[in-house]
């Protein structure tokens, strides 16, 4: 199932006429940066019809791919007219149209993974080059945690990186 896409622009002027604006992405997401009057839904939380009163909704996620992947989820959620933000809050800010930021939150916790994996797979790589092989090891766990996690869903670093103080205060 697929739900119509709207461009910023029409939009912004649906909202203008009374529909709601919903973020999908996750809740470190949303604080890091999101669009003004946006409502917070994110979408690994969202189980069953969202109470509103509204004539339609618009979700948005970061560039649209999530949204379109879960239009059918979104759907049944929406008990009135229901559209997809064109090219997400990327095209939003790309329309010229306002975003909110919040600087002091943490990057996204997708992010963090990527820059301590990648990281540690470039550390074990010169390690193993310049030290000893047996440092090439470290290359691999990272490598084979990063399957587990796409397989799994679940990902250690993510829960270790929670842990940090950056993210904790963020979290408090």
């Amino acid at each position: 199932m697929s739900l119509p896409n709207i461009s910023p622009q029409n939009a912004k002027e649906l909202i203008a006429q009374g529909a709601v604006l919903i973020d999908v992405r996750e809740a470190d997401e949303h604080a890091r940066e999101r669009i003004p009057g946006a409502r917070h839904e994110a979408l690994s939380q969202l189980n069953g019809p969202l109470p509103m009163n509204a004539n339609a909704v618009i979700f948005h996620c970061r560039s649209g791919n999530r949204t379109a992947t879960h239009a059918g989820k979104l759907a049944a959620a929406a008990t009135c007219d229901a559209y997809v933000l064109e090219g997400g809050i990327e095209a939003w800010k790309k329309a010229g149209l306002p975003v909110a930021h919040d600087k002091r939150q943490p990057i996204e916790m997708q992010r963090q993974v990527q820059i301590t994996a990648g990281s540690l797979v470039a550390l074990g790589v010169i390690l193993g080059t310049f030290v000893h092989p047996g440092f090439y090891a470290l290359s691999g766990f990272v490598g084979a945690g990063l399957v587990f996690a796409g397989v799994s869903g679940t990902c250690a670093m993510a829960r270790l990186l929670q842990l940090a103080p950056w993210n904790r205060r963020a979290l408090a």
